[in-house]
């Protein structure tokens, strides 16, 4: 998961959550075989306890019994894999039945991410979810239709890949629709109706999305194939894609296998899917137990147990966080349930016991006068309106806000400068590049430069490169990816100038440092399975603040956030596409291939997440508009808090801080980035394997933005206990179907959620058809 959409695969477990650093679980970082769908997540860069090599081995000597010589996979990690015995090589993987159904099921994660990004800031990749479930969709049509060419033929792992790589494709660009947009509504800097901005958010989405697509290209020759050996980059989640691919296409025991992990994906999937459905139209029976409530029922209305709900203290029946809790391993899931006991088991009941916050009452002045003395007890705590009008007081959850941005921000961007070097390893790669030019053209005139030629031999050093299988007619062509990313940024001068008010200067910094960002994030994923979007995000938030100083509020803070979901929205499409690369060199399947695929995938996604977003901000409009946020709304939404708060920071002239929030907020972001530089300068070699034992700040600042809800930090919880219980007992078990279910889990609910959000505005949702029986504040 990634926060800001995203715990972010590819984008671990991203948000922003889309798109954050991780929520990267030790088995994931191990076991390379397990079908794992990623996250755009929350949590702290980690370097991998083993390397990939040793895990292969390991499972090598495993099933040396069922694999033949030829099955084995290389010790080398930058070769590509040999192919398979008794498989025939394909001449063209690029299919439309891979095609179709890798953008159906692209499309349902889409949809998914929207919802999920916008309950908790994670987000997940559509990577394994695609590989798993179109291998088992292809493989039923293949069987069901064989003489038919379109359905039939023989499917194999080069066209899986193209299916994974569509799917990546059409289950992209959600980050943005879960942080910065909805900021932007939060600020009144779009117009009140987002429906009537469709086009203005159309328009965006595209600039996004393709020149990301086109300006990462060139990046597959520079991660993949020139520096990956010297910089060790396994691309992980990648890595374990293309393993899970190839071994479900073995013609040894690799077909049964595969099929039992999409039938567990799809029970999962099918099981959440009817759950979140259903479980709307009973929500305290099916899907919240508000536990401490039921307590103050039975003991004739003591105010100490509801007391401890009214501080979110609740189990949440959440399929989602369950999966994702198989996911994220023991150490994020314990501190982000830490911080949530921390921040309203601890600090919040203090701040509003010594006078310091204070909540609402929604219940005490209710018309109904049964309802008014039962319920009037209830408290919320998470009030953010009425900021800084006179004789306001921070609610709890305003005066944690930023203490959980502050280090946000201070880990995140840490981590990101201390592996900034790949920006000079880029530099010199390019000028090395342009060396080669410049010597063969001098050689070509009678001349000679030792410099340049020096500069070349390292270029053509085979010791230092790693040997790429694709022809040069199998490259995406220059002309396209350089044309596309020159158009696609002269079309974001205009839609910065025309449609936002931004100059054309601030429209090319924006793509520029999406280039940066998107090295840094390529790196980030290579190394340790972590993308920093939400360091790209805060960086380029910071970056407009200066460029912006002294330019009339409201103006700079539209700008801050149109640049930042530009800058971070480049670096999540090409991190996805040179991500898919990794797959496809692996496998051996054509890159410009992979390219259409994932292209045409993304071009579904700019119509696709812009509808989506529509949808549930019509259905829910609690989630923009900031005077409806004091009430219930089903989505806390706390990557766009920590957007808008950024934005206010970095534009207004005096923010409403709470004097000791902000101390304490600087001690910790103090403390946070101590830790970052410790753990990165430190605890490397032998000592790198305690840093398991650290707290993982990006997850403990999710906590504390997300407000008094232990609901989902609960269910986290439970699904890593539940994991680490399964590997440890039944680890053949939890190889085989734990990732393929938790990605069913995932996907599932989030699907569902757009199908309610369809039955709020139809009228037929369990607000308007259910039960409210078990609740706080009904009659029960």
């Amino acid at each position: 998961m990634d926060h800001d959409a995203a715990v972010t695969g590819q984008k671990p477990v991203v948000a922003d959550l889309h798109n954050e650093p991780e929520l990267v679980h030790e088995s994931q970082e191990r076991h390379i075989l397990g079908a794992k769908p990623g996250a755009d997540a929350t949590g702290d860069a980690k370097v991998l306890p083993e390397t990939f090599a040793d895990e292969k081995h390991r499972q090598d000597s495993r099933d040396e019994d069922d694999r033949s010589d030829d099955e084995a996979l290389p010790d080398d990690l930058f070769v590509s894999f040999p192919p398979l015995k008794g498989v025939e090589p394909e001449r063209n993987p690029l299919t439309v039945r891979a095609v179709l159904i890798g953008i159906v099921l692209g499309s349902l994660c889409n949809a998914s991410n929207v919802y999920l990004g916008l309950k908790t800031g994670f987000t997940f990749p559509a990577t394994m979810f695609g590989a798993i479930f179109g291998y088992g969709i292809v493989t039923l049509l293949t069987k069901a239709f064989p003489h038919i060419s379109f359905l039939g033929g023989r499917f194999g792992p080069q066209e899986n890949s193209i299916v994974q790589a569509a799917a990546t494709g059409a289950g992209g660009m959600s980050g943005l629709f879960v942080a910065g947009l909805p900021a932007m509504y939060r600020l009144s800097l779009l117009s009140d109706d987002p429906k009537g901005d469709f086009s203005r958010i159309l328009t965006l989405t595209i600039v996004c999305a393709l020149f990301g697509l086109f300006a990462a290209v060139p990046l597959r020759k520079f991660f993949i194939i020139n520096v990956s050996r010297e910089l060790n980059l396994v691309f992980p989640s990648p890595t374990a894609t293309a393993v899970a691919i190839r071994s479900m296409h073995s013609v040894s025991s690799g077909a049964a296998d595969a099929m039992n992990k999409v039938k567990a994906l799809f029970y999962a999937f099918a099981g959440a899917f009817i759950h979140i459905i259903v479980s709307q139209y009973a929500d305290g029976i099916l899907h919240n137990w508000h536990i401490f409530s039921w307590f103050y029922i039975w003991s004739g209305y003591t105010n100490w147990a509801q007391n401890i709900d009214n501080w979110g203290w609740y189990i949440q029946l959440t399929p989602a966080f369950f999966g994702s809790g198989i996911l994220v391993g023991l150490n994020t899931a314990l501190s982000w349930w830490g911080g949530t006991v921390v921040a309203w088991g601890l600090i919040g009941p203090l701040l509003v016991h010594y006078g310091e916050c204070e909540g609402t009452r929604p219940y005490l002045h209710a018309k109904d006068p049964v309802i008014a003395e039962r319920w009037g007890v209830v408290a919320s705590f998470g009030k953010m309106t009425g900021i800084g009008e006179p004789g306001w007081k921070a609610s709890p959850r305003y005066w944690m806000l930023w203490p959980g941005v502050m280090v946000l921000l201070v880990y995140s961007l840490i981590e990101f400068f201390i592996h900034i070097r790949v920006l000079w390893d880029g530099l010199l790669f390019a000028f090395r590049e342009m060396s080669v030019n410049i010597d063969a053209a001098l050689k070509k005139r009678g001349k000679n430069s030792p410099f340049f030629e020096k500069q070349a031999a390292k270029v053509n050093d085979e010791n230092s490169l790693t040997k790429d299988f694709a022809t040069a007619e199998q490259q995406v062509p220059v002309y396209v990816w350089l044309s596309g990313t020159i158009i696609m940024m002269v079309v974001a001068c205009f839609v910065c100038h025309f449609q936002f008010q931004m100059n054309a200067g601030y429209a090319i910094i924006a793509c520029l440092l999406g280039i940066i960002f998107a090295f840094m994030s390529i790196y980030g994923g290579a190394v340790t399975d972590v993308t920093p979007l939400t360091a790209s995000s805060k960086a380029s938030q910071l970056v407009f603040g200066g460029i912006t100083k002294g330019t009339e509020q409201s103006h700079a803070q539209r700008i801050n956030l149109i640049a930042g979901n530009i800058a971070t929205g480049t670096a999540d499409v090409a991190t996805s596409l040179v991500s898919d690369f990794r797959v496809g060199f692996l496998l051996q399947t054509p890159p410009h291939l992979q390219f259409y695929a994932q292209g045409i995938g993304a071009i579904v996604s700019i119509f696709l997440a812009p509808g989506i977003f529509v949808l549930f901000m019509a259905a829910y409009p609690c989630v923009w508009r900031p005077e409806l946020q004091d009430g219930e709304c089903p989505f806390a939404a706390p990557s766009v808090a920590a957007w808008v708060a950024v934005a206010q920071a970095v534009t207004e002239p005096h923010v409403p801080i709470p004097l000791k929030s902000g101390i304490f907020a600087i001690v910790l972001g103090v403390f946070a980035a101590c830790q970052a530089l410790f753990k990165n300068f430190y605890l490397v070699g032998s000592r790198a394997k305690y840093r398991a034992y650290l707290p993982n700040w990006m997850a403990i600042g999710v906590a504390w933005v997300l407000g008094p809800d232990s609901g989902y930090a609960n269910a986290v919880l439970f699904g890593s206990i539940t994991a680490w219980w399964w590997k440890k007992y039944f680890r053949n078990s939890f190889e085989a179907y734990g990732f393929a279910i938790a990605a069913g889990l995932i996907a599932g609910e989030g699907l569902a959620g757009v199908i309610n959000a369809a039955l709020t505005l139809g009228g037929a949702s369990g607000e308007d058809k259910g039960s409210p029986i078990a609740l706080p504040g009904s009659k029960w």
